[in-house]
């Protein structure tokens, strides 16, 4: 929705989107938001200032000139900087955690996006062909990211990232997050690829076509143009570049698949349908797992070890994932946006169709629900590694261990069935 590095300290495993609003709206009908992404925002109280913001402002100031920035860049970047109330609204709201996955992949996967993201790897051959051989990550795959996260560049959020950015650090959820990232946004500014009235982004500091928080920016960020400066901004082959770099750097393997939809079999083990068992494509071949389309897994294409997803439970489509996918998970630790890239970037090729219906009667738990159902799981000794409304993990063992003891499906799946039931008891 965020940002581009967001999977630095989040479980690679969420099994559904944190997602976070770029705030960018089209006009109905005419043009395409971008889809929202992963938010780095704890969710916590809010914190409560204790000095005033020109207090911190000071404080903060000695820690960037220690830091390496000059007073006068400083200075400069912080003219006129007012906390930004609309940053501390969004950081403190949580509706996209009641997105279903499916609502989610039905805006991600519009047929606009799709034609649009066709236009453009055709007119954008020559670059795509050299980013290809650059960085061996697919043409589809990069232009899929670019697609979700700013609609092809439309879209890349209106906010000043070193106001967003300082609010979050003085009055935010997650102070340091806001600190380390404010430091690597002026060494940004510093180094003269971007103006501070230009770095423009999201609520959450996450900038340009493709959405790179600061310090993914200093890392990964390049100049494919050929101009000496870094712009994620306003050159998309730099965007793209970034991108692929990124991509390729997480993990990338150029001569494997991400994966595909899958059938398995009405007796499989749904404990093992989880990011943290990785099996030899032989092993879920042999317990009946088969691809939805018919057929074998192609050897070639496949890697040693992958592993199973239910994104919306047993009742919805199972894929099976590769290395690649995870190294979309490194961009946004979210697998329902992993899932968004991947599919959109068959879709491009006219693949990607699902086969299996999801299970659209399911609510999703809203995170009053989703913090209940934590607490009864702890009550009932099954240890969900604390309480706080983000199913990771730890949460969704902890479901595993208790539908296994009750006899249920073990997929690991939060729903209004498993907390009525738990409340029952």
């Amino acid at each position: 929705m965020e940002v581009k590095g967001l999977a630095m300290g989040l479980q690679l495993g969420a099994s559904l989107s944190v997602l976070l609003l770029l705030g960018a709206c089209a006009d109905a009908g005419a043009r395409e938001t971008p889809v929202p992404l992963s938010s780095p925002i704890a969710m916590a109280d809010a914190n409560k200032p204790t000095i005033s913001f020109q207090e911190w402002v000071k404080g903060f100031r000695v820690e960037a000139l220690k830091a390496g920035i000059s007073a006068d860049v400083f200075d400069r970047a912080f003219r006129g900087v007012t906390p930004d109330p609309e940053v501390v609204a969004a950081d403190q709201s949580q509706p996209e955690f009641t997105k279903a996955v499916w609502e989610y992949l039905g805006s991600a996967l519009s047929d606009k996006r799709v034609a649009t993201g066709k236009q453009l790897i055709a007119e954008r051959k020559a670059l795509l062909d050299r980013i290809e051989q650059t960085y061996g990550v697919p043409r589809e795959t990069v232009v899929a990211i670019w697609g979700l996260e700013s609609g092809y560049g439309q879209f890349q959020g209106s906010m000043n990232v070193v106001r967003s950015l300082a609010t979050i650090a003085y009055e935010g959820r997650r102070p340091e997050f806001g600190r380390s990232q404010l430091i690597a946004a002026l060494k940004i500014i510093q180094a003269g690829d971007i103006a501070p009235d230009a770095m423009l982004g999201s609520w959450a500091g996450a900038m340009g076509q493709t959405q790179f928080i600061p310090t993914t920016y200093q890392i990964h960020a390049v100049d494919f143009d050929g101009d000496k400066r870094r712009d994620i901004w306003n050159s998309v082959p730099d965007a793209l570049g970034s991108t692929a770099q990124y991509i390729s750097h997480s993990g990338w393997k150029s001569d494997e698949v991400w994966g595909g939809e899958v059938r398995l079999p009405k007796d499989f083990d749904y404990a093992q349908a989880d990011m943290s068992v990785k099996q030899p494509i032989s092993y879920w071949a042999a317990k009946g797992v088969v691809p939805a389309a018919g057929g074998k897994f192609p050897a070639r294409e496949y890697p040693l070890e992958a592993s199973i997803l239910l994104p919306a439970g047993y009742r919805g489509p199972a894929f099976i994932v590769t290395e690649n996918f995870r190294a979309v998970l490194a961009y946004n630790a979210s697998t329902s946006y992993a899932l968004a890239v991947c599919l959109l970037s068959d879709r491009f090729n006219d693949r990607g169709t699902l086969m299996a219906d999801w299970p659209l009667s399911e609510r999703p738990l809203a995170r009053a629900e989703r913090v209940e159902l934590q607490r009864l799981l702890t009550e009932a000794g099954f240890d969900t590694g604390g309480i706080d409304g983000i199913i990771g993990y730890n949460s969704r063992k902890a479901i595993r261990a208790y539908q296994v003891k009750h006899k249920l499906p073990a997929d690991g799946y939060p729903t209004a069935s498993l907390l009525a039931r738990l409340q029952s008891q």
